[in-house]
């Protein structure tokens, strides 16, 4: 995973939900030296550790994207990158365009976190100009879900965005992100 922010979601909403399953998750950190080579020896030593291994990274995080790159070129990028024979264990996931775009999942959630009942018309208006797609929440890296939470609010990454995500809970995002939801349902297979 990328960072902190993203770690600390992993530990508190995720290993639980996983290990209620018998998917017992391990989330390792890049610390946001997101690219394809980094990425691709860190997935080749800690395939060699564990049964299957994801990502979970930001698209505005990936740092020397071609242009027109996709969610979809970028994780093949990764699966295709590391040694034939782990690619089986992996299971490559960019988030779009940011974890914070999961928070658009309840902008009832953000207002109760940061404890300001004017965001939430604040921040269902901006879910509305989206089509009401958490996933879909961006113009540009200026303005992406955690430049947005952060110039309005008093937004702190690593704080707050596990904390709305928790109030928001799982079942939620997956109804709103269908990105989000399909990794977490890739996941949920490997022990059916």
């Amino acid at each position: 995973m990328e960072g902190t922010t993203e770690e600390r979601f992993v530990k508190t909403l995720l290993a639980p939900y996983f290990s209620q399953k018998g998917i017992y998750v391990t989330p390792v950190s890049i610390n946001g030296n997101v690219s394809v080579d980094p990425v691709k020896h860190e997935l080749e030593k800690l395939a060699y550790s564990f049964d299957y291994v994801s990502t979970f990274y930001d698209f505005y995080g990936f740092k020397r994207k071609v242009e027109g790159e996709t969610k979809t070129t970028l994780e093949s990028k990764i699966k295709e990158s590391i040694k034939e024979g782990l690619r089986g264990k992996l299971i490559p996931y960019i988030q779009m365009y940011e974890f914070e775009g999961l928070l658009f999942s309840s902008p009832e959630a953000i207002a109760v976190v940061l404890q300001n009942e004017s965001l939430s018309a604040w921040a269902n208006n901006i879910l509305e100009s989206f089509n009401n797609n958490p996933e879909k929440v961006n113009d540009s890296p200026e303005t992406a879900p955690s430049k947005r939470l952060e110039e309005s609010t008093n937004y702190r990454k690593t704080t707050h965005g596990p904390n709305i995500a928790e109030q928001i809970g799982l079942t939620k995002m997956r109804d709103m992100c269908s990105g989000f939801d399909g990794w977490l349902t890739q996941l949920e297979r490997l022990v059916s």
